[in-house]
């Protein structure tokens, strides 16, 4: 009988780490974002906001390299152990996107002009 207690009071605390994990991330990314748009209005105050911080030439080469990589190793190793089933899409899926923003640095006209 007691097994069963145990067994279920470990079912419950499983259940509740994920959950957990999303809330707290979710109050993180919340925080993140209200401290970026607080920098952002005080920048714009201060003259000093610079619009083109973000490089979208040097974000897709690198996660597309780093997604590649792990997509290629992912797939890899998820093919040796179950063969083709659906868990290979844990690999495949990265592994697209890495090629996908590959392609887009390529072939996006505006990255030649620079």
């Amino acid at each position: 009988m007691y097994s069963e207690i145990a067994s279920n009071s470990a079912q419950v605390i499983i259940a509740l780490i994920p959950i957990i994990g999303i809330a707290i991330g979710g109050i993180i990314l919340f925080f993140y974002l209200l401290w970026a748009h607080h920098e952002t209005k005080l920048r714009i105050r201060m003259g000093t906001y610079n619009k083109s911080e973000f490089s979208l030439s040097t974000f897709s080469l690198l996660g597309g390299i780093l997604l590649v990589g792990i997509g290629t190793i992912l797939t890899i190793l998820f093919a040796l152990i179950d063969g083709l089933s659906y868990l290979l899409l844990g690999g495949l899926i990265p592994l697209v996107i890495g090629i996908g923003l590959l392609v887009f640095y390529k072939v996006n006209p505006d990255f030649k002009q620079k």
